[in-house]
């Protein structure tokens, strides 16, 4: 009997529950320590600011709201996560829905994307790439209700700058959508002729902006310290000539790569591989606009300033891929092959967490085997014996710090430094400063104490 013809409805809602537990559980069961990304998101979200010297904030305000109502709970960040990439394949199933009109091919662009390692293997590792998805896939979703429409709705305007800022807000790549949405309506009004500029659109660009000055100013504040970060990654300023085309062809191969999975999953529906693209056909204008255009401008930046361009900066930049390969090949889509294809999706969907469950057991020097509570429980016995005051204020990267701030009970700020920050602190609060043992023992004021050659220096009233 064929899965597909139950419910569809049903089947996406036990597709999306199951992929949510499953790496909520995975994760949670076989990691000692949450993931380097996760930790340094809740250090900063230990100290809310509007931007930190690495990524705008959306991804610490999400880890601290979560901390607010699950504290030091690990499987909650995992959960977090996972929330996240289910909303966007909410608003790629509902997309998907709009698009081919066919509620079984929906669901099947949205299964297709288990076949890309960004939506599961990766995901447990809660970080602004995967902060971006929900907000790319709305802002796609939403974007298609304004291109469809004759009548333009101010609701989905106010959506589309809100979500867009959101998701500029979790990562500055998100540009790359915004600039193709961008490129796409020049192209439809300007130049095709096909759709008449509408005031309201300017409703988008002033709730986007609105909703980005608080951080625009802490940028100005500081120095643009986040852009400059971003550019240090890429490698710009290092580049030579032949970085040009060596980081461009690097990056287009990993990316054929890594879609291999997707590309066979997709071909074991087909009848035979022929398609032909019609680029007068309104959706395929817009699914061009929003999978492949974004590609090739970040392809394009690569190739133009020598950048390199980092595997999992893509993270985001595939959620539609199954909906546009559903739609170019609708006319070659073979239903009768639907449980060879199922047995491909069913084998990817559960040999991703079993690949991900083995790593994490067998390999014992990762991030995720970092005795992070261990470290606390002993900082703070040790700290309890000297001190009458709460730690609160952690000092030092956001990982060794970051971890502590995460773990010890009073929840202390943390700080990279405290240089600039001296008059915010509180005189009455007691301070750890993690680092190097051998520096620290030198200028260490107070009590210093040394873990698995990490320094740990603490300052506090001392018990009388």
């Amino acid at each position: 009997m064929n899965v597909l013809n139950r419910n569809i409805n049903n089947i996406f809602f036990i597709f999306v529950l199951s992929h949510l537990i499953i790496w909520t559980l995975v994760p949670s069961l076989t990691n000692k320590n949450l993931p380097l990304d996760t930790i340094e998101a809740l250090a900063w979200g230990s100290n809310l600011d509007w931007g930190f010297s690495k990524h705008p904030p959306m991804s610490a305000f999400f880890s601290e709201f979560f901390f607010i109502l699950f504290g030091a709970q690990d499987w909650a960040y995992y959960l977090l996560s996972q929330i996240s990439v289910v909303i966007a394949f909410f608003f790629v199933f509902k997309f998907a829905l709009e698009i081919l009109g066919n509620s079984k091919l929906s669901l099947i662009s949205v299964l297709l994307l288990e076949s890309i390692f960004f939506y599961n293997f990766t995901t447990p590792e809660f970080n602004v790439n995967v902060c971006q998805l929900p907000f790319w896939a709305s802002v796609v979703y939403f974007t298609w209700k304004i291109y469809n429409s004759k009548e333009i709705k101010f609701i989905d305007c106010l959506l589309v700058g809100s979500f867009a800022a959101f998701g500029f807000l979790s990562k500055y790549l998100f540009f790359y959508l915004l600039i193709s949405i961008i490129l796409l309506f020049i192209y439809l009004i300007f130049f095709k002729k096909i759709k008449k500029f509408d005031f309201k659109y300017l409703i988008i660009l002033e709730v986007f902006l609105v909703l980005l000055i608080p951080h625009i100013i802490w940028l100005y504040q500081n120095d643009f310290v986040t852009i400059s970060y971003g550019l240090e990654r890429t490698a710009f300023e290092k580049s030579v000539i032949i970085d040009h085309l060596k980081h461009p062809v690097t990056f287009l191969l990993k990316q054929i790569a890594l879609l291999i999975p997707f590309f066979l999953l997709t071909f074991s529906l087909l009848k035979k591989f022929n398609f032909k693209i019609n680029f007068k056909d309104k959706k395929i204008i817009f699914l061009f606009s929003i999978t492949m255009l974004p590609i090739i401008l970040i392809l394009f930046t690569s190739f133009i300033s020598g950048s390199k361009i980092r595997t999992m900066w893509m993270t985001p930049f595939y959620l539609f891929f199954g909906v546009f390969f559903v739609y170019i090949f609708e006319a070659q889509i073979n239903l009768k092959k639907i449980n060879l294809f199922l047995y491909g999706f069913l084998f990817l969907f559960f040999l991703s967490p079993i690949v991900y469950s083995f790593i994490s057991i067998k390999q014992d020097n990762k991030r995720t085997d970092y005795s992070g509570k261990e470290i606390a429980d002993l900082v703070e016995r040790r700290w309890s014996k000297n001190f009458s005051n709460e730690i609160m204020y952690v000092i030092g990267d956001e990982w060794h710090a970051g971890n502590l701030s995460y773990h010890l009970s009073t929840r202390p700020k943390w700080f990279e430094s405290i240089k600039k920050n001296v008059t915010e602190l509180d005189p009455n609060g007691g301070i750890v400063y993690t680092g190097n043992a051998e520096v620290l023992k030198q200028v260490c004021p107070g009590d210093f104490g040394k873990i698995n050659k990490q320094g740990f220096c603490m300052i506090g009233s001392k018990i009388k």
